[in-house]
């Protein structure tokens, strides 16, 4: 799966973004492009961020940084790990979620 941005690893970390924990890339509804966060987006795209609306939070759009496995917005955000290789995520990605989910 491709990923844009300033990545640093194989994991899906940024430039911006680089903990131990941040390892999920996500798909942005105006691209269908994977992008590790909203600020790589905006380096990267020359257009603004659509965010998801509610009704299509079950599309697979959040990218597992260590296992490369695909989940939908739903389990994304109710997980604190992949379902798949039970890696963990950042929780304080969910101060993020108004940016890219509605």
């Amino acid at each position: 799966m491709k990923v844009y941005g300033a990545i640093v690893d194989n994991e899906t970390r940024c430039t911006h973004y680089h903990t131990e924990k941040d390892i999920i890339a996500i798909k942005f509804k105006c691209c269908n492009r994977y992008y590790p966060c909203y600020k790589c987006h905006e380096e990267d795209a020359d257009h603004t961020i659509e965010r998801w609306p509610q009704d299509q939070f079950d599309e697979l759009a959040i990218l597992c940084g260590s296992c490369q496995t695909e989940l939908s917005i739903h389990a994304y955000m109710h997980k604190d790990n992949c379902p798949h290789c039970k890696a963990t995520f950042n929780e304080r990605c969910a101060a993020h979620y108004p940016i890219y989910f509605e």
